[in-house]
Order: structure tokens, then C-alpha cells, then sequence
């Protein structure tokens, strides 16, 4: 029996062939339809705020500006946000349906692409090119700034002051030794003084510091330091009166107390904190408690609270001021006057300036009878914080600060929390134990939340630092700020010693907290640099459970979890090279050791190296490691790794080498690594890191069992801060007579092969 022709599904179709091609397309389409159905279904129901996703969008578009190479890539961006916004615009008003959908892509669209418009526009405005060089100058400068910091037996001055050669202006950043210090060398004095400067360095290694790029926002061409003495032409004014208010009670402050603890008062009064001993600042950052160091949303706010609490209390025993004025609106405006106030003391950092915003919005909802603490407030001060400094997205202290807020927020304001926090009829004890346990909590989650950022920055992270947090907070909030204060107000009638003497034991308490939890077993973690989809699932998990409401906040915790699965993945990479070649890293993970090519006279290099490759062990020289051999210029070792024979060969020396023995050497190598230019004829197996590379690659991380090589030139894409050295010429060396331990028949070489080695 013959088979029926198949009846179309909708009416006009063509039968046949086309008619199951349009059934497809059918199909296809009222699967898209009725998916876009659930999602406007949802947003219609989710009672979402929408201005913290706007913050959102806004530092994803900040982001995409870093994360995106060059102008042809941002403008890309541009034009692909904006087409998908008048896409979704046009949808809709075609189809006059999924009216919440078209506002959410559309406003999330717009706000992505102003955000990066900003931070473009504001790298264009700002932005300070970097000196092409190191260079050594005698020049005339103007002190803009000075930090004096005793701890490092250094003050820092901000310079500005012309290049010698090119006549250009420029701002720089020295350091002057304590021994050459002089009081007239104050705000807005004129001296001649001979300078060495070096460009701002970029990531020593993938995954470092970026401090061109922080130089490059501040507008700062060149850090350095003094050689010489220092010629005062003309002396200056000490600076405003702010910063004469400043230096002053630093150093009242430090007359007063002795020691660390002085350091961490004169911290907390001016934000002067460059004398707090190494060890001491060391500890406070493995407990976790070097947020309390430096001045920020912790003290913005006590001050605040204090001067409201005050204000309030002091106003209320006046009956005619209490009936005709509004007490909240005038504790509300003596508040925001202390916090501006405080600001400005304390320098005016970016951290300080974003809390004194955010603390002022939560002043304006008080005087307005709104709620203080909410994601509302909290997405405008992220907005203003973005407008003027777009840059800070990318770093720690904005990533951290607004982390832990969102944190609180959402977990205070979740149901089980709101449930265990309602007023209840019960005993003084019991609730004294209940907000005990809830403070406990509230650390906890912060460091959780915190703990990636600390990771993907600095590639460690406290463990005890939400039980060091819980006792150091209150004692610093409610004890040590309120009695430095009372001291200092003692002082006027030369009654402040009873005071400073409190202060000093609180300070000394809270040390004690901090040396004792960085001693424990365990206290910090350390890892190699996470990648950036690592860190991204983790902010993108954190924000889903933080600002959605109900059950689907739980989907925030796959982000999360996947996160957690890839920092279990995380491998130590095999070799680390800085971007000059100076240094070189070898990991042993079996001993716990780091093999370092050279050690220098700071332990920047050292530290850097241990950080990146996730390490707390020991540092061994790689000439006194049994498994190479070295001479004067050259080691040679075989590193066993991954079931087979690695056979490196690192430059250590600058002297020339015979060129065939050196090609010789090569060509039994799987790597050579040199801070120098290798000739042609040096042809390693796989790889050759030596100065040409560097100079275009920057500092390399090596995973030998996968062959993935990490870059720092690779993050920088054409941002103005990331710049190639340009080449320098080295002065004729004489030839090696024993050549490194690189022997060949043939010794002898030519006078332009032997150049070429340089």
C-alpha cells in the first residue's frame, strides 16, 4: 500500500522536501520563542535590583578594555554592544513582546560599552608614556609630594621636573636615603639633584604586579632614586596646610608612642603608615589583618559613626534645637564634614575617597529615613568610584572592598539570617552569643569571598584570618580609634599620657593577634598565579549568588564549584624567567625548593619568584645545586621532569664565548636562557629565551609536561604602559678563555661573531 504524503504542519507550506526543511525551521523557532518566553517569565517575577547588574555591566565593559589588545579590538566592542542593543530594540518592537528582556540586554549593553568608552578615554587623557630608558641626569625638579618612611630608611619624593636631553615635562617618583634627608626639602621647594631613572617595570613575571600600569594611570614616567647630595635653590612652603596638618600629627603621634605600635597609631590618625617595622607588617598580612593598616572603609566609618553618635546625643540635650530640627539630617551633615575631613588627612588614596563615598550615601539614606546598607547604595558608590577611577576595577583594593560589602549585604539580608537575627524574648547571654556567632559567620563568609581575589593578586591567602578579623575589628573600632582620639584631645591640656598608654597596650594586643595567628600551621595558603577564567568563574559565581534573590541564586555556586576545580588543577610551572633574563626560577616541588639562578641585593627578585610559582620553601643557588654545572658564564644542567631528561643551558656571565663551542652547547640543549643576545647559530631543541625574545615576550612561566608558555607580553596587548626595551649596546668584552664549560675543537672565532654574542 502506498504511503500517504505527509500533511503539513502549517497551513501554506510546501510540501515534500521544503515542507520538512520549514518544519525545522518551525521547530526551531518556537523553541527560541518559547525559551525567551521563560526568560522574561523570569525577570518578571525576580523582583531584581537593577542597579547593582548595572555595575555590573559597567566594570565588564572596564574590563573588556584591559582584557582586549588594541584599538581595533575595543572598537570591535564598541560596535558590537551598541548593535546589540538597537538588535534588541528593534526585536522587540517588531514582535511588541519580552519587554523586561529588551531592557536587560539593552541597559546591560550601554552601560558595558560606556564602561569601556571611560577607561579608554581616561587612558588617552592621563596616561604618562614611560622614559625610554634607564638614564642617570642632574636635573632641577619641584617637589610635588614627599612619604617619608622610616621603616625603609627612605622618604619618597614626587618630582616634577624636565628631561636634560629632550626638554620634555615629566612627573617622577624617587627615593632619597633617610641619612640625605634634609627639612627643606618639603612641598614645592626647588632642587638640583643628580637622579638615576629607570622606566616603571612591568610584571616581572605573568601574573605579577603590573606597576607600569599602575605609573601609567597616576601619570608617572619614571621611578628611581638619588645619587649624591641634594642642592636646595629655593625652599618651599611645607606644602598645603593639609599636608602640614598631616607630617604634624604623624609625628606627634610617633613622639607619643614608640615602636610599632606608634607606627600603626600615627597609621591610623594620618595614614601615614611608612614606619611600621617589616616583621610587623609582615604578620598583620598572614593574619590577615593588613586591611587595618591602611586607611579605608573600617576607619572612614568609625569616624563617621562617632561623630554621628556624638552629634546626635549632644544636639538631643538641647530641647529647642531637638523640636525644630530634624537631629538625624544635622548628625547626618557633622558626619559626611568628619569623613571628608578624615579623607583629605589621610592622602586622599583611592581606597579612602571610595569609602568616604560610600559612607556619605549611607549618611544621605539615614538623613532620608532609607534603608543605609543596601545593594543600591552600594551600586552608586561603585558608579562613582568607576567614573573617576575606571582603572581601579582591575585591582585588589576595589575587587576586595567591594567584595566584602556585597558579602555583608547579601548575607545579612538572606531569610535564614534575617530569621536568626529577628527580635526575640530571650536572655541577654543568649543574644550576646547570637550576634558572637553572626559576627563569627560574617568573617567567615567574607574570607571566603575574599580568597580568590587574594589568590589571583597575591598568590596567597590567610586561613585564619576570619578568626583574627573577628577579635582585631572590635578592638580596632571600639577601643584603639576612640581612645587615640581621646588622647589627642587630652593632649591639648597636656593630659593625653594615660591615654597613649591605653592605646599602646591595644596596639600591642592586637599584634600579639596577628604574630600569634601568622605562627600557626597552615596560616597561609599559597598558589601559583591563577589564570583569568579562573578568577573570572569565582566573580561571576559570587555575583549570581549575591545579587539574585530565591533558589536561582543557587546556581552561582556551579560557577563557584568550577572555580574550586581549577584551582585543584593548578600545576607549578617548571621554569620561571624574568623579562630582563636576570633571573631564572626552577622549581622542586618534590623538595619543596627553588632553584635560583643568582640572588640579588633585594629580595624583590626572590620573593617574586617563590609567589608566582606558589612556593613557600627555600631558595638554593643553581651553582651549589648537585645537578648542574657551572662556570663562570654559563650552567648546564639535565632536569628530570614528566618521565624524561630536560637539558637546559642558562647564561650567568657577560663576557664573550666562542661561537662554535656556544653552538656546540646549543645544539645539545632542549633550552637555552640567556640575559643576552645568543648568535644565530645557537639552535636549542626547542626553545631559546635569550634577550631578543625576552625583549619582546617579557618575563615566561614553562609548564614542561604540557609545553605551555606563559607571557607577560601576552597580557599587555598595545596598552601605552607595555612598551619593548630598546636595545643596548654592551662595550667589547674579551673572549672567555675557558668559555663557560663549552668546549668545541675548533676555538677560535670572529671578530663580528664574537660581537654577536652580545
Amino acid at each position: 500500500m502506498a504511503s500517504e504524503a505527509a500533511e503539513p504542519l502549517f497551513p501554506g507550506s510546501v510540501p515534500d522536501g521544503g515542507a520538512a526543511l520549514q518544519h525545522v525551521s518551525w521547530r526551531r523557532l518556537i523553541r527560541l520563542s518559547s525559551g525567551l518566553e521563560r526568560v522574561e517569565t523570569f525577570l518578571a517575577h525576580a523582583g531584581l535590583e537593577r542597579a547593582p547588574w548595572l555595575a555590573v555591566g559597567f566594570a565588564g565593559g572596564i574590563s573588556l578594555w584591559f582584557s582586549f589588545a588594541n584599538r581595533w579590538q575595543w572598537l570591535t566592542a564598541l560596535a558590537l554592544l551598541l548593535s546589540v542593543a538597537l538588535g534588541a530594540g528593534a526585536f522587540v518592537a517588531a514582535h511588541g513582546r519580552f519587554s523586561y528582556l529588551r531592557q536587560a540586554v539593552m541597559a546591560m549593553a550601554i552601560v558595558a560599552a560606556a564602561g569601556l568608552a571611560v577607561v579608554w578615554t581616561k587612558s588617552a587623557l592621563v596616561g604618562e608614556a614611560a622614559i625610554a630608558r634607564p638614564m642617570v641626569q642632574t636635573v632641577t625638579a619641584r617637589v610635588l609630594n614627599r612619604i617619608e618612611q622610616p621603616a625603609e630608611d627612605r622618604v619618597r619624593l614626587l618630582l616634577a621636573l624636565r628631561d636634560g636631553q629632550t626638554g620634555r615635562a615629566m612627573r617622577v617618583r624617587v627615593n632619597l636615603p633617610l641619612a640625605q634627608d634634609n627639612p627643606a626639602i618639603a612641598p614645592g621647594s626647588l632642587l638640583q639633584l643628580k637622579l638615576r631613572l629607570m622606566p616603571p617595570a612591568p610584571p616581572m613575571l605573568p601574573g605579577g604586579y603590573d606597576f607600569a600600569r599602575s605609573a601609567w594611570f597616576s601619570g608617572l614616567a619614571a621611578t628611581g632614586s638619588v645619587l649624591g647630595p641634594v642642592r636646595v635653590l629655593r625652599r618651599g612652603t611645607d606644602g598645603s596646610w593639609m599636608a602640614r596638618t598631616k607630617a604634624g600629627l604623624s609625628r606627634h603621634v610617633r613622639e607619643r608612642l614608640d615602636g610599632t605600635p606608634g607606627a600603626i597609631a600615627a597609621a591610623f590618625a594620618s595614614g601615614d603608615r611608612g614606619a611600621i617595622a617589616r616583621e610587623d607588617d609582615a604578620a598583620m598580612r598572614d593574619a590577615g589583618l593588613s586591611h587595618l593598616l591602611s586607611i579605608s572603609g573600617l576607619h572612614v566609618s568609625a569616624v563617621i559613626a562617632a561623630t554621628y553618635f556624638v552629634t546626635i546625643r549632644l544636639a538631643a540635650l538641647w530641647p529647642w534645637l531637638a523640636l525644630r530640627v530634624r537631629l538625624p539630617l544635622v548628625a547626618a551633615g557633622n558626619g559626611a564634614a568628619a569623613g571628608v575631613f578624615y579623607t583629605l588627612l589621610t592622602g586622599s588614596e583611592v581606597p579612602t575617597v571610595r569609602s568616604c563615598i560610600g559612607a556619605i550615601l549611607v549618611l544621605a539614606a539615614l538623613a532620608l529615613g532609607r534603608e543605609p546598607l543596601s545593594l543600591r547604595m552600594l551600586a552608586v558608590a561603585a558608579f562613582l568610584v568607576m567614573l573617576i577611577w575606571p582603572e581601579a576595577v582591575v585591582g585588589p583594593s576595589f575587587q576586595m572592598s567591594f567584595a566584602a560589602v556585597i558579602a555583608i549585604i547579601a548575607l545579612h539580608g538572606s531569610a535564614p539570617v534575617r530569621a536568626f537575627l529577628a527580635p526575640r524574648e530571650e536572655r541577654w547571654l543568649v543574644r550576646a552569643l547570637r550576634n558572637l556567632a553572626m559576627l563569627l559567620l560574617t568573617g567567615i563568609v567574607i574570607e571566603l569571598a575574599l580568597m580568590p581575589i587574594g589568590l589571583f593578586h597575591f598568590h596567597r591567602a590567610g586561613v585564619y584570618g576570619a578568626l583574627a578579623n573577628v577579635v582585631a575589628i572590635p578592638l580596632t573600632t571600639f577601643v584603639t580609634m576612640p581612645l587615640i582620639a581621646l588622647a589627642l584631645l587630652l593632649d591639648i591640656a597636656g593630659a593625653g599620657g594615660p591615654a597613649w598608654w591605653l592605646v599602646g597596650k591595644s596596639l600591642e594586643a592586637m599584634l600579639a593577634i596577628a604574630h600569634w595567628t601568622a605562627a600557626r600551621p597552615g596560616a597561609v595558603t599559597v598558589m601559583p598565579a591563577l589564570g583569568q577564567s579562573t578568577i573570572a568563574l569565582f566573580v561571576m559565581g559570587g555575583l549570581w549568588l549575591a545579587l539574585w534573590t530565591g533558589k536561582v541564586r543557587l546556581l552561582g555556586l556551579a560557577a563557584v564549584a568550577l572555580g574550586a576545580i581549577s584551582l585543584l588543577t593548578l600545576r607549578t610551572p617548571d621554569i620561571l624567567i624574568s623579562g630582563d633574563g636576570h633571573h631564572v626560577g626552577i622549581t622542586d616541588a618534590a623538595r619543596g625548593e627553588l632553584i635560583v639562578l643568582r640572588e640579588g641585593r633585594s629580595s624583590y627578585a626572590r620573593d617574586t619568584l617563590l609567589e608566582i610559582a606558589g612556593m613557600n620553601g627555600s631558595v638554593r643557588r643553581l651553582a651549589d645545586w648537585p645537578g648542574a654545572q657551572c662556570s663562570r658564564e654559563f650552567c648546564a644542567l639535565d632536569l628530570a621532569r614528566h618521565g624524561r631528561i630536560w637539558r637546559l643551558l642558562i647564561a650567568r656571565g657577560k663576557d664573550r664565548v666562542p661561537e662554535r663551542a656556544l653552538a656546540a652547547a646549543c645544539d645539545r640543549a632542549d633550552i637555552v636562557i640567556g640575559d643576552r643576545w645568543l648568535p644565530r647559530s645557537c639552535k636549542p631543541a626547542l626553545l631559546k629565551a635569550d634577550r631578543s625574545l625576552l625583549t619582546r615576550s617579557g618575563g615566561l612561566s614553562i609548564h614542561l609536561a604540557t609545553g605551555k608558555i606563559r607571557s607577560v607580553a601576552r597580557s599587555q596587548g598595545e596598552h601605552g604602559w607595555w612598551r619593548e626595551p630598546e636595545p643596548r649596546l654592551y662595550r667589547p668584552a674579551p673572549v672567555a678563555a675557558a668559555s663557560a664549560g663549552i668546549s668545541s675543537p675548533d676555538q677560535t672565532e670572529s671578530t663580528a661573531a664574537a660581537t654577536e654574542t652580545q
